[in-house]
């Protein structure tokens, strides 16, 4: 029997989190420092299931399958295509570094504090969230994804409400008002999209008998499985509506803006970088693969909603005073590109849309992370609190500036690439929509270049004239980023050669060809 890769890709963090949170009280440094080498050796899994993936082989590959439930047909069925395993190496890259970013985050308050922030608790849950997203990416029985999709929920309840963020103008007791507000409001949109899709669960296990994706998706391609149309749409509204909630899509990503904006910064990028992608990482998998015929029939509904985050997310980014919320009010636009990308049904554009993902969990990252650390230094949210910050710190300001450049897809940095083909690919069937989209684009440069002249340049404000610069443990947590923006912008290459071959067994399992270019006859 082979190594069960994938299962200890999973493993290996859930019992990191289990022996974090046992680490007495007394040793907060020694649990930081385990919840980091848990993470290390995640990502060295991780690496080697990069390693072990064939690009040109099976579709699924790794494969593990054993009986669990098997009155009900639930079997324990993980593997991985290329979509899978770049996102997998996402979430191992970006937890160490979430790790090292937080590493004072949930040190105690200052005497005095009715609060109190058990340290142990707040890595473990970090690393119970990235057991849970690895194995949603590896799941290939439906009702194993469902569990996963939603037993997140939990620990990302306790990280928002219970380790929130300390800057806040208003004072503590209205800090813990709103971080309590922030993570119920998340809680429950989730919940609700969880529980239509826990119908469409049950509803696709009375059609089909089983919850295997291979095995259902087989029988839709043979003809064995036939179901009647509007059974199909609405069984893929059902798993949509739950992905559209974790994604978020607008109008249900209200919830994203509270849930970031209270939680610390390192939270923040686990919310947007990693949680969220495992909804726009299941309307590939699900939706597109289950519900092929459903998944045309909305195609045009869903590029409206999705153009409609693209510009709504960046417009309200472009009036944001606080810091955070802009980032979250980006990351709505950004997110809209990535499900326009998806359903654009074209090669390049679902190709751009797995390659957003990945980038839009660097850029955003990056970002998040260097502006987390200079809330940290002036204690404030508030763009207007800044000023003149890149004369004392100009390290800080740089990599801030990198950070904001790969989020306004600056040719040579990441992030450029993947929008440049999620756009190219809606155009090349849907033009008008990717011309109303490169709007995005305009928008996102102002938000952008807005946010960094008057947080960084003009005269230096009294409250950031001493301001320090960035630390060594600061300095390795952004200079990897940065590495891997100007790498990935530069040779995207490694990326587009593991995902292309799944986008393509997507494209087939919807029927969809890419548009042939119209030439002109000579005259």
């Amino acid at each position: 029997m082979s190594f069960p890769l994938l299962t200890a890709t999973a493993v290996l963090p859930a019992l990191g989190a289990i022996a974090t949170a046992a680490v007495p009280a007394a040793k907060r440094t020694a649990a930081k420092w385990l919840a980091l080498i848990v993470s290390l050796g995640t990502l060295a899994l991780a690496v080697t299931v990069l390693m072990r993936f064939d690009p040109g082989g099976a579709r699924y590959q790794l494969t593990e399958s054993h009986a669990w439930i098997p009155e009900f047909g639930v079997r324990y069925e993980l593997g991985v295509d290329g979509i899978a395993v770049a996102l997998i190496a996402l979430t191992a890259v970006l937890i160490p570094f979430i790790i090292l970013a937080g590493w004072h985050d949930a040190d105690p308050l200052e005497t005095g504090s009715k609060r109190w922030r058990p340290t142990q608790g707040f890595f473990a849950l970090i690393l119970a969230v990235e057991a849970m997203v690895i194995i949603s990416f590896e799941a290939t029985d439906v009702f194993l994804f469902y569990i996963f999709f939603e037993a997140m929920l939990i620990p990302m309840y306790f990280l928002i409400g219970g380790f929130g963020d300390r800057a806040h103008e208003h004072g503590e007791e209205t800090a813990a008002t709103q971080r309590s507000y922030a993570a119920v409001k998340f809680l429950l949109y989730n919940l609700v999209g969880g529980l239509i899709m826990l119908a469409a669960v049950i509803g696709l296990y009375v059609v089909a008998g089983n919850f295997s994706l291979t095995e259902i998706a087989e029988a839709r391609a043979n003809g064995s499985l036939h179901m009647a149309t509007s059974t199909e749409r609405w069984l893929f509204l059902g798993f949509f509506f739950a992905f559209a909630v974790k994604a978020p899509l607008w109008p249900l990503h209200t919830w994203l803006p509270n849930a970031m904006g209270e939680a610390t910064a390192p939270v923040a990028v686990l919310i947007t970088a990693v949680v969220d992608k495992v909804g726009t990482f299941a309307m590939l998998r699900f939706c597109l693969q289950l519900f092929p015929e459903a998944s045309k029939w909305a195609t045009p509904a869903i590029l409206v909603l999705a153009l409609i985050s693209i510009i709504y997310g960046a417009l309200l980014a472009v009036g944001q005073r606080d810091i955070k919320r802009l980032v979250a009010y980006a990351s709505i636009s950004h997110f809209g590109f990535i499900i326009m990308g998806i359903f654009a049904m074209t090669s390049q554009g679902q190709s751009g849309a797995t390659l957003y993902m990945v980038n839009h969990g660097i850029s955003t990252a990056a970002l998040m992370l260097v502006a987390g650390f200079l809330i940290s230094r002036r204690g404030s949210r508030l763009i207007a609190d800044y000023g003149g910050v890149q004369k004392v710190a100009p390290v800080l300001a740089g990599t801030f500036l990198i950070g904001g450049l790969a989020t306004l897809s600056l040719p040579g940095l990441a992030p450029f690439v993947s929008e440049f083909l999620v756009l190219v690919g809606t155009f090349s069937r849907y033009p008008v929509i990717g011309i109303i989209a490169t709007l995005g684009i305009v928008l996102a440069a102002l938000y952008t270049l807005v946010l960094y002249q008057r947080t960084m340049t003009g005269p230096v404000k009294a409250e950031v004239a001493h301001m320090p610069d960035l630390r060594v443990r600061e300095l390795v947590v952004v200079a990897p980023l940065v590495v891997l923006l100007i790498f990935l912008g530069v040779y995207p290459k490694p990326v587009t050669d593991i995902v292309n071959p799944a986008v393509k067994q997507t494209m087939s399992d919807v029927h969809k060809k890419d548009p042939q270019p119209e030439v002109e006859a000579a005259k």
